[in-house]
């Protein structure tokens, strides 16, 4: 412990001196978006909300670059990192208020799933595993997603440091690259379109276009399961604080909790990654199974994940 501690602020030899990797995604989306928000201003509701936010994020990170430069070591680059990661809170709403402008597409995709499957999965998972026992386990694993992708920064951030900086930028450039998608891509989820349309049109197999309906409401169903369940309440909760009608296609919770896993696998630690299997699998029915998403969502996320990671693996194979 007290060579861990040593090594936490121990200054570097040779600092960095310009932005991390994945400081300068956060940028690029950042930029990126803003740029959307200039073309859309007059249609937003409260664009310059948006704007000096994202001017705080700069100054955020200037602030944090200057600190590591006085004081160069690994605590002052470790939080550097966190405060990214835990801006991300704040970049998913942000999808919302851009593509509340589109045309919604949930009646596409619930057509697909009606097409693909000849049900909707989404309705009828909770009915066909209604016992608290799998309410709970699938309320578990979903709300483990926060707390996987933590550790996993963790582990490397302790244990494999050299690879530290890379596995956090490829979560958070995954994130970014999955937040351009949903602002294109406006899908809500199931607890969003079947409330919206109703749960007798739904069952009937009535999927209507809803248009901008989702510019101007944020009803959502009560998630389905035990409603007196602990991890039922966590759950609920969650959406109760920060939840909208946006980032459904592909299922972020599936795509990264995916590239978690398979950035644990690739520390060779199998203990941990045994361990977390269970969550994992979980959470990725969880998604269909609370009615966050559609299953076309969910598979679409495992394929997205395993593009995502090969491709940023790859792109950063130099970087240490």
């Amino acid at each position: 412990m007290q060579k861990f501690i040593k090594d936490l602020f121990r200054i570097e030899k040779k600092p960095l001196k310009g932005l991390m990797a994945l400081e300068w995604a956060a940028m690029i989306y950042l930029v990126f978006t803003l740029i959307l928000v200039f073309i859309l201003y007059t249609d937003m509701e409260n664009p310059q909300a948006m704007i000096f936010g994202r001017l705080r994020i700069v100054a955020m990170t200037a602030a944090l670059w200057l600190a590591y430069r006085i004081v160069p070591c690994r605590f002052t680059r470790f939080i550097r990192v966190a405060a990214q990661m835990g801006l991300l809170a704040w970049w998913y709403p942000d999808t919302y208020e851009i593509n509340r402008l589109f045309h919604n597409l949930d009646h596409v995709f619930a057509q697909w799933e009606q097409s693909w499957f000849g049900f909707q999965p989404a309705l009828t998972f909770s009915k066909s595993l209604s016992h608290p026992i799998f309410s709970e386990l699938f309320d578990m694993g979903y709300a483990a997603y926060y707390p996987m992708i933590a550790l996993t920064v963790f582990y490397y951030f302790i244990w494999q440091y050299k690879e530290f900086e890379r596995a956090a930028f490829i979560v958070l450039a995954a994130f970014f690259i999955y937040y351009i998608v949903f602002i294109f891509v406006p899908v809500a989820g199931p607890t969003f379109y079947y409330k919206a349309v109703g749960l007798e049109k739904i069952a009937a197999g009535i999927f209507p276009n809803v248009h901008d309906y989702f510019n101007f409401h944020q009803d959502c169903l009560p998630s389905p399961g035990y409603t007196d369940g602990i991890f039922y309440h966590l759950v609920e909760d969650a959406k109760a604080a920060g939840e909208r009608p946006t980032a459904a296609f592909p299922s972020s919770h599936v795509g990264i909790s995916t590239i978690c896993m398979l950035l644990i696998w690739r520390t060779k630690n199998r203990n941990l990654f045994y361990i977390l299997t269970p969550f994992y699998l979980f959470l990725c029915c969880a998604t269909v199974y609370i009615q966050a998403h559609y299953l076309v969502d969910a598979l679409a996320g495992v394929v997205s994940a395993i593009a995502l990671y090969s491709t940023l693996m790859f792109a950063t194979r130099r970087m240490k």
